[in-house]
């Protein structure tokens, strides 16, 4: 069954199609369609998060950098370097797929294949594109809520030579540079550039914590990317990237009382190298673009944590070591479709990717020792067609069809349609389809005492919609003084995976539990002058657990942010940040509460706000000096009970883009 599905996909791609070619749009989407589409067009909630708005805003992780995306919520559990999960719209942490330039890079050795937001740093970080929703259709497993695409920077056509830099010190002992260059010179283009970040940082529990002793916990980060490309001809071209991240930073852990404590002897070290390479040509004048890419991706995280004083050995004695690797091999296609009748700018994509996931991972203390040693297989098609009707309609579709070692098949699909009413200014926009979650190593392989893994685990499966419009609306002489817009979306997850009891003695993981997810996100930018534009996005989410009718945990009901841009003279340009989330459930940390008694029960967590505050001054059109301001109310809000926000921060700095 699966090679028939397999060969249909492949047979459709194959079939003969007199195309013809298009005239590239400069702003693009690539992440939600595999083809290259206007924002505008696209059937799919999206955000695009500049270089120029990491850079006004003063974001230097990837969580600073999503904090305000709507339906993101981030629940970091300290300052950089500390473990920080996402859910987007609703849907557990180990539902968002995170790609570098396209590449997977999920780790394969965590718990659930999560991917952790607090360890990279931007700085040769282009864009950041975030697709809301199941894609699964295009990207396989893990995309249940959506995708989050890293792109880094792209070298200048014009330029042999472009270098760039910064440098910034600032409050808690904080130093932050980076160095590069890009260009392109006849054939090849290059880019090179590496950053680093050193800071003393704040103590990651709440201060209210009996054991908490205040003690900082510092981050040590580094982070480089190389790139060579080579275009023989135009419309081909050959690229290699590679892209090495190193951090360092300091953990708190559970006492020998079972508590929350400050832990001045655990440490981590969070590693990751990815490189890819790829080869791309255009035949048939441009009508069809095919390619190949194999990508290589290693993480390693060491967590060690040194016996405290007075404590027992055997419970504060920890030496973990997770070690996972995703290899693949990709061909991909974009193939421009005739016009006929009213339908017009057709094209098809379709690929087929080939991966290997394996992990070597011991975690634990004496006497309880976690180690997962496993791979696993995993081999996908996928096609996907749009088409434009009356130069106002455009309509998408997609399948994909993927065979995972042990467990079969899961197939996907996404279809959408964006309806354009200039008349009114206005964009409709609806879409549906289904996605999944393959079970990680450790669910269907990991080993412990008191626990085995499930290699008969299925995949976690979703089914969601949503429908929602943008109209651009007219006053003060301004075609577009506001812009106004809401979705609405559903989804249905079913098959999610969660601990079971074999005997009073054993554990192992089942698929138990099943969640209803829906939800409102609204938004509306106002640019009443040239100097002035301000985003508020509000984000409203009902997840509950279906058997219990209990809301999930660390999903707030609200979480609104208000996104300002004032430029009150020419060369100034300051930025500020306001994020509010309500209160929410807790779930791994719920005895934690708000009374700074440890022992009490189970509660949400507290709302909470933060603001942050960026201005850039450019001295010269090629450098500038900005002054970073984070927490500017010192709010200790805890993202995760008994995790604190980091203190109030300021940094000072230049840079540069010569």
């Amino acid at each position: 069954m699966r090679t028939t599905r397999l060969a249909t996909l492949a047979i459709l791609a194959a079939l003969p199609f007199h195309a013809y070619g298009q005239t590239a749009i400069p702003d693009t989407i690539v992440t939600a369609t595999r083809i290259p589409t206007p924002a505008e067009r696209v059937p799919a909630a999206i955000t695009v998060i500049t270089r120029q708005d990491i850079e006004e805003r003063g974001y230097q992780s990837l969580a600073e950098a999503l904090v305000a995306v709507p339906g993101m919520r981030l629940a970091p559990s300290g300052g950089l370097g500390q473990q920080t999960s996402g859910f987007l719209r609703g849907a557990n942490s180990a539902h968002t797929l995170v790609l570098l330039d396209g590449v997977p890079i999920n780790d394969p050795s965590g718990p659930s294949n999560a991917f952790d937001f607090g360890q990279d740093l931007l700085g040769a970080v282009e864009r950041i594109e975030v697709v809301r929703g199941p894609a699964s259709s295009l990207y396989g497993s893990s995309a249940l809520g959506g995708v989050v695409n890293i792109v880094t920077r792209k070298a200048p056509a014009d330029r042999q030579f472009a270098p760039f830099g910064e440098l910034a010190a600032g409050t808690q002992r904080t130093l932050r540079g980076g160095l590069g260059a890009t260009g392109t010179v006849g054939q090849f283009d290059y880019l090179v550039g590496t950053q680093g970040l050193t800071t003393q940082g704040f103590s990651n529990l709440a201060p209210r914590l009996q054991t908490s002793t205040g003690e900082a916990h510092g981050f040590r980060g580094a982070a480089t990317t190389a790139r060579l490309g080579w275009t023989p001809t135009e419309g081909t071209r050959v690229e290699g990237l590679l892209r090495w991240q190193q951090n360092r930073f300091g953990l708190d852990g559970l006492n020998d009382s079972g508590q929350l404590a400050t832990d001045p002897n655990y440490r981590g070290l969070d590693q990751r190298v990815t490189g890819q390479l790829r080869a791309e040509t255009s035949l048939f004048d441009g009508r069809w673009t095919t390619g190949l890419r194999g990508f290589d991706t290693e993480n390693r995280r060491r967590y060690l944590n040194l016996p405290n004083a007075g404590a027992s050995a055997d419970y504060s004695t920890t030496s973990d070591l997770n070690r996972g690797r995703r290899q693949g091999l990709e061909w991909s296609n974009t193939l421009r479709l005739p016009g006929f009748g009213p339908a017009q700018d057709g094209a098809l994509a379709f690929g087929v990717l080939h991966a290997l996931e394996q992990t070597d991972s011991r975690a634990g203390y004496p006497g309880y020792t976690t180690t997962t040693r496993a791979q696993q297989h995993s081999t996908g098609g996928h096609a996907s067609v749009q088409y434009r009707l009356w130069n106002r309609l455009d309509l998408t579709g997609g399948l994909r069809e993927e065979a995972t070692t042990g467990f079969g098949e899961a197939t996907t699909w996404r279809a959408g349609a964006v309806l354009a009413v200039p008349e009114l200014n206005s964009r409709i926009r609806a879409s549906g389809g289904s996605a999944y979650r393959t079970p990680s190593l450790y669910e269907r392989f990991g080993m412990a005492p008191g626990y085995v893994g499930n290699a008969a685990l299925r995949p976690e499966r979703s089914l969601g919609w949503e429908v929602g419009t943008e109209t651009d609306i007219a006053a003060a002489g301004k075609p577009n003084f506001a812009t106004a817009g809401w979705t609405f979306f559903q989804s249905t997850v079913r098959s999610l995976i969660n601990y079971s009891a074999i005997d009073a003695f054993t554990f192992t993981q089942a698929n138990v539990d099943r969640a209803k997810i829906h939800g409102a996100e609204l938004g509306l930018t106002l640019r009443p002058a040239s100097w002035l534009e301000g985003t508020v996005a509000w984000t409203l989410t009902e997840a509950f657990d279906a058997t219990t009718q209990q809301r999930l945990a660390r999903r707030p009901e609200h979480v609104l942010s208000l996104v300002g841009r004032v430029q009150p003279i020419e060369r100034l340009v300051v930025a500020p940040t306001v994020l509010f989330t309500g209160r929410s459930p807790e779930g791994a940390y719920a005895s934690y509460g708000n009374t700074g008694d440890p022992n009490t029960t189970p509660h949400n967590n507290r709302a909470g706000a933060v603001l942050n505050l960026t201005a850039t001054y450019r001295l010269m059109p090629e450098v500038a000096v900005f002054l970073e301001g984070r927490n500017l109310t010192n709010s200790r809000w805890e993202p995760i009970n008994g995790f604190a926000t980091p203190g109030r921060s300021f940094l000072l700095g230049t840079r540069f883009a010569l």
